[in-house]
């Protein structure tokens, strides 16, 4: 009996400490000098170098984060989009208009410890909206010249902003290469990167993405590939800033003919290769080149028997509708053939649509019958198809109402013949 009595108390001395232990409030363990940590949510990790989306949302929609950190009570956070601080705590909440956004977030500690996460924001018009897309390099604007947009609903477009300057110069145009705007590029713009914002007859302003200014010489077209001993066109913005190009070590310094978007020179006697390609202005300033994305001061370029006879990048699919340019490539008219003699090489050089999970390519006449000793191709990256021009080919060519690449799932990228 006294045994059980024992074991009583013993139990109830227990039931003490547990209920003690139960109702002491709970505390953090983490301090300053702990690293911090973003707990929640888990931000996607770049894909091949290149940042991921953060978040996709429709510009009527909040972009809405709220963070998870630790040591919670000894960090700070800062919110930043396109580089600047628009918010800070642990929750990020605020309207954007569309376009495609610089992300990032930076938690700081006491201590002076950060980590951080970033990416990019794509920001959606709604269906309405005026919008510009990309089509090629019209986003490099230069200060007191007329500029194009690409787009659609742009008729709803009465004036623009760039860096705080309302342009009320706007003409909205329709053409079979597409719907555009011209605008009058203020003269006093700075260089630099700026949003661009539509604005409405009704006022309602709309984003439209970034432009960039320039007043340097940088060539955009015709700077990576030429003939020997035959006229060489260079195309681009500033290019009668343009002093002396330096090719395959020979300064070049007279040239054919020279304006602001043109500068054109005979190409010195050179055997086929690769060559480099520089350039000075006359402040003493390197000559830029746009190269597949990014600006460099050093072109190389190949010089080549071949001629070209289009380059570009057209996108070929048979999931479009007649009509559309896209259904084809016919980009090259039925006289440029007339004058290629028989038994030459065309060259066509395609990439693939990494968007499309199939890619064919196939060269027609204009009736979309194949042509003679051609053959449907089917590939998974990019590549040369050759075709024989023999004389039936030619002729085919000319009683069938030119020449097609048709197909599903690739760009055209250049066709050349030797």
């Amino acid at each position: 009996m006294k045994k059980i009595y024992y074991i009583l108390l013993a139990m109830l001395a227990m039931s003490f400490t547990f209920t003690a232990c139960s109702d002491e409030d709970p505390f953090s363990t983490a301090t300053a000098d702990d690293e911090p940590r973003i707990l929640d949510p888990i931000f996607p990790d770049r894909t091949n170098g290149q940042l991921p989306v953060i978040a996709t949302i429709s510009r009527n929609a909040n972009l809405t984060i709220k963070l998870t950190v630790t040591p919670a009570d000894h960090t700070t956070i800062s919110w930043l989009i396109d580089g600047n601080e628009v918010q800070t705590g642990t929750t990020l909440d605020m309207n954007l208009k569309a376009g495609t956004y610089g992300f990032k977030v930076i938690v700081s500690t006491e201590a002076g410890k950060s980590t951080y996460r970033e990416g990019t924001v794509q920001v959606n018009p709604l269906s309405d909206d005026p919008w510009a897309i990309d089509k090629g390099l019209e986003r490099i604007i230069v200060p007191g010249t007329k500029a194009l947009l690409y787009g659609d609903n742009l008729n709803k477009v009465k004036s623009i902003i760039i860096d705080g300057k309302t342009i009320t110069d706007v003409t909205y145009i329709t053409s079979e290469d597409g719907n555009y705007i011209e605008y009058a590029v203020p003269a006093d713009l700075t260089e630099g990167e700026y949003r661009v914002i539509f604005v409405d007859a009704d006022g309602n302003e709309y984003g439209a993405n970034k432009v960039n200014v320039s007043r340097s010489a940088l060539v955009t077209g015709g700077a990576d590939r030429t003939n020997a001993n035959k006229e060489w066109v260079i195309t681009g913005i500033n290019l009668d800033q343009i002093a002396s190009l330096t090719f395959a070590g020979q300064a070049i310094t007279e040239f054919t003919r020279q304006t602001a978007t043109e500068i054109a020179i005979i190409c010195p006697e050179l055997g086929d290769g690769e060559y480099k390609l520089t350039g000075k202005t006359k402040d003493g300033e390197d000559v830029q080149f746009y190269n597949s994305g990014i600006i460099v001061t050093e072109q190389t370029v190949v010089v080549s028997s071949e001629t070209v006879l289009w380059q570009g990048r057209h996108y070929v699919s048979w999931d479009l509708p007649d009509g559309n340019p896209n259904k084809m490539f016919n980009l090259i008219g039925k006289d440029v053939f007339a004058s290629i003699k028989a038994g030459a090489t065309l060259s066509i050089h395609y990439s693939v649509a990494s968007e499309d999970a199939y890619h064919q390519l196939r060269t027609t006449s204009g009736w979309w019958a194949d042509l003679p000793g051609t053959s449907v191709i089917e590939f998974s990256e990019g590549g040369v198809k050759e075709v024989q021009l023999t004389q039936e080919v030619l002729d085919k060519i000319q009683a069938e109402d030119g020449f097609l690449c048709i197909g599903h799932g690739y760009y055209v990228d250049m066709v050349t013949v030797l």
